[in-house]
């Protein structure tokens, strides 16, 4: 499939085309390459992709490799970055690739006629060649691929707020079984009204 193409399933999903789509595309594209993958290969699931950043970008790289959050194939550690890591799950190749560090500046001069930096990453980011363009690091996964992807079929509950728990994410702490959340690794906290705080602390007779 030609780049015009996956651009334009990324500007209607987005509802327009950005520099960022424009990069998760080329990104998209060169990892499935670096990896030597087909597209029966992506559609059993053999392409795992940890995107460093949300938005723009990621559909970009949906566009280009069908990847997404829906199949598991997909996984975003939020880091800030225009940057992605494909994981090969059968040979557990992986690599991470990355905008080069003064592509900006290079966009201005692939498109020298246009003074408006934005519009001349437009431009730019399409047809710049890849070892220009792009950054391809080979690299090592601090977990298991196997332990990533987990087992999608198994479900314990929480011994304390008891809530269901999937894909392999329960935390085992001194014999318990708990979510993260509940075992201090959570990203939220639960508020306690403040009517429902008055109220425990008169039915224990703490007020004056």
């Amino acid at each position: 499939m030609d780049i015009q193409t996956l651009l334009n399933a990324s500007a209607r999903k987005h509802s327009h085309l950005c520099p960022r789509q424009i990069l998760g595309v080329r990104i998209g594209l060169k990892g499935i390459a670096v990896l030597g993958l087909q597209p029966e290969d992506i559609a059993r699931k053999r392409l795992l992709i940890i995107a460093e950043t949300d938005g723009c970008f990621i559909d970009g790289v949906i566009a280009a490799t069908g990847c997404d959050f829906g199949h598991r194939t997909l996984r975003v550690e939020d880091y800030g970055k225009i940057a992605a890591t494909f994981i090969d799950t059968e040979t557990e190749c992986c690599v991470r690739i990355v905008p080069a560090l003064d592509i900006r500046y290079k966009a201005l001069t692939y498109a020298p006629s246009e003074p408006r930096h934005y519009f001349a990453q437009m431009q730019s980011y399409q047809t710049m060649a890849d070892d220009e363009l792009l950054t391809v690091q080979e690299v090592a996964l601090l977990r298991p691929v196997a332990e990533i992807i987990s087992k999608p079929g198994v479900r314990v509950n929480c011994e304390v707020c008891g809530e269901e728990i999937m894909n392999e994410r329960e935390v085992i702490s001194e014999g318990c079984t708990l979510c993260r959340t509940c075992a201090g690794q959570g990203y939220y906290q639960t508020v306690i009204p403040e009517f429902s705080l008055r109220t425990t602390v008169e039915s224990v007779g703490l007020t004056g």
